[in-house]
């Protein structure tokens, strides 16, 4: 427990640094980032809280109100990658949808699971990727070089003959650590599993029961074995796959995934805002299905127990965090109940002229940067000019003030009609080896027309 504890103080960093990671792919935004940060450190103290209170404490729920694109979910998913947590997201509005009226709610809360599951899979394979690099490099060489079988009363004749195979074994196995054999194929044997359609007879079956039964039915079925035909590439990885699988305790990465999902689990719930009841509405109709989702959601986000298919999961301490533009309805419309369980308010600002600017230039994962790691792959170098970043942060701030504000989404319209023509010509006509600089000359040329253009409509993704 005390090794379990100290692997968890190592994934919280201060406010101050969860922020300054942040900083490092959002621009602005500070009071957001701050309150999340605050969120996501609260989880470590209150891990190391005296026992009697740890059940006691839940978390702060926060409700981000913000037009499209500033950066909502961004954050959110950038914080739960910091916190190296299991984070999924849906959209609230999806559960009044034609068709998707009733849909299990406790469905958000599966997935969490899964992707919490995906996650301590990843990295128990990684604990014992070494040793079944190994094994798998054992299969292909016995499939490359069998070994000879050893009888009783060897012959001196015999002797020579298992040192020359043990030699040859050992020629092959430095040529296939060398990389020197890839595309030889072989012949090996994989695991077919059984996946049977079960279906069921009577009354209604939650999916949970239903997903229970069909891995039960699953892992009762004989596992059948094939031989198939293919390069020792791929059979290094097929294989790999199959041999680290082999060595995990499935009991052991279930339990840790629960414990994982519970404690350091962010959920994101976007859209919220559609699934609020106007209060000046009267009478049935849609604010009625509206209402009943948020009801729906209520236990969730209270904390109550899920049926998953690796067990039961509490949802008490799970992080959630929605978020909505709020330009309809307002916050105060949700029930009384669901906004006491999202007491943290957050309003994010709009994007300036002078963000576009820097999202353009300082962000890890930057537009600019991805075109160059594209034209890279291309061996052409992509230059941009300071002057021309500031070019095109004004054509799509512009852009969103004229038309329908899509917030920082409307660089990727902007950079992929500036650079479309560039990304045809490489290679055919821009060779490698080539040097092409953006200025600001070539940004009013290619969207000269954008600019001018007032129906834009376009242009809007």
């Amino acid at each position: 427990m005390d090794q379990q504890k100290l692997e968890e103080n190592k994934l919280y960093l201060t406010p101050r640094q969860i922020v300054l990671e942040l900083d490092k792919y959002i621009i602005g935004q500070h009071n957001a980032k701050r309150h999340v940060a605050i969120a996501l450190r609260n989880r470590w103290r209150r891990m190391t809280a005296p026992e009697d209170m740890k059940k006691e404490i839940v978390p702060n729920n926060i409700l981000m109100i913000g037009s499209t694109g500033v950066g909502k979910t961004e954050i959110a998913r950038r914080l739960a990658k910091v916190a190296d947590a299991p984070f999924t997201k849906v959209e609230a509005s999806k559960f009044t949808e034609v068709g998707y009226v009733g849909r299990d709610v406790e469905s958000m809360v599966r997935d969490l699971v899964e992707q919490s599951v995906h996650m301590v899979k990843t990295q128990k394979k990684q604990e014992v990727y070494e040793k079944a690099t190994q094994m798998v490099e054992d299969v292909i060489l016995d499939a490359l070089i069998p070994p000879l079988k050893k009888e009783h009363g060897i012959s001196s004749s015999d002797s020579s003959d298992e040192d020359l195979n043990e030699r040859t074994r050992e020629s092959f196995r430095e040529k296939l650590k060398r990389g020197e054999l890839e595309e030889r194929k072989i012949d090996i044997n994989v695991q077919q599993s059984s996946s049977p359609g079960v279906g069921m007879i009577g009354g209604a079956m939650d999916e949970a029961a239903m997903m229970n039964i069909q891995e039960m039915i699953g892992n009762m079925m004989p596992k059948k074995q094939r031989k198939r035909k293919v390069t020792i590439a791929d059979a290094r990885k097929i294989l790999l796959e199959e041999e680290a699988a082999k060595m995990i305790d499935m009991d052991e990465v279930k339990e840790e995934a629960l414990r994982k999902a519970e404690n350091l689990g962010i959920i994101f719930i976007d859209e919220i805002d559609k699934i609020a009841s106007r209060s000046n509405k009267g009478g049935g109709g849609p604010d009625v299905s509206r209402e009943g989702v948020q009801r729906d959601l209520l236990p969730i986000v209270e904390g109550s127990s899920v049926n998953t298919k690796y067990g039961v999961i509490n949802t008490d301490h799970i992080l959630f965090i929605a978020a909505g533009a709020f330009h309809v309805s307002k916050p105060s419309d949700l029930i009384p109940e669901l906004q006491g369980r999202f007491p943290i308010r957050v309003e994010l600002d709009g994007l300036s002229e002078d963000d576009f600017y820097q999202i353009l230039k300082a962000p890890k994962n930057a537009l600019t940067k991805q075109y160059q790691a594209l034209l890279s792959a291309e061996q052409v170098s992509l230059e941009f000019t300071d002057e021309a970043l500031r070019s095109i942060a004004n054509v799509a701030f512009r852009a969103n003030e004229e038309m329908e504000n899509i917030g920082a989404r409307r660089l990727h319209t902007v950079m992929s009609l500036l650079l479309n023509e560039i990304l045809f010509d490489v290679p055919d006509v821009i060779a490698a080896h080539a040097h092409i600089q953006i200025t600001p000359e070539l940004v009013d040329e290619k969207l000269s027309g954008l600019i001018k253009n007032k129906d834009m409509s376009q242009y809007i993704l």
